[in-house]
C-alpha cells in the first residue's frame, strides 16, 4: 500500500492539501498545519498515512499542489 508523509516542519498550513483531498488531509486544530485524518494514520502518527487505492490520485495531486513540497508519496 502506498504511503504519504507530511514534513510538518516545512508545512505552512496553507490548506492546499486538505482543499484538494479532504478525505485524507485535514488541518490540525492546535498548530494549523496539515495532518493525515485519523483513520489512515500509521501508528497514530499525524504526519504519516496509508493511502487507500481510491484516494491515491487525489493524494498525489495534493502533494503536487503543495507550495512548499512538504508532502511525499511512496508507492
Amino acid at each position: 500500500m502506498a504511503k504519504a508523509r507530511i514534513d510538518r516542519e516545512t508545512c505552512i498550513g496553507c490548506g492546499a492539501c486538505w482543499a484538494l483531498c479532504p478525505d485524507f488531509f485535514e488541518q490540525n486544530s492546535d498548530d494549523g498545519k496539515s495532518q493525515v485524518v485519523e483513520k489512515y494514520r500509521v501508528g497514530g502518527n499525524l504526519a504519516e498515512g496509508e493511502i487507500p487505492a481510491e484516494l491515491l490520485n487525489d493524494v498525489k495531486s495534493a502533494a503536487d499542489g503543495c507550495p512548499v513540497q512538504a508532502i511525499t508519496v511512496e508507492e
